[in-house]
């Protein structure tokens, strides 16, 4: 996001405690590929629900902040994540 939007982003380079006005919404999972380096792709809440399902978030999901928390909360440390490629119909 940084480096996509430098003038809007720059300013959380050293990050930024979850809540509302985080653009990653109340809580973020990272996610690692299996040698354990981060893939940049997260699932994340968002503070702006309308944008959720649109291609804004440099290929995480994005979900609402209330289902987002509740993901965080059930998910163990290490557990397998598909993310499949958005599917357009013609």
């Amino acid at each position: 996001m940084i480096r996509r939007e430098p003038r809007k982003y720059a300013k959380y380079k050293d990050g930024l405690k979850g809540g509302p006005n985080n653009p990653l919404g109340a809580r973020a999972l990272y996610l690692y590929d299996a040698e354990g380096r981060d893939t940049y792709l997260r699932i994340h809440g968002t503070n702006a629900p309308e944008t959720i399902g649109s291609a804004v978030s440099n290929g995480c999901a994005r979900l609402t902040n209330e289902h987002v928390k509740d993901l965080y909360e059930r998910v163990e440390i290490g557990a397998r994540v598909f993310l499949y490629p958005k599917v357009t119909t013609a």
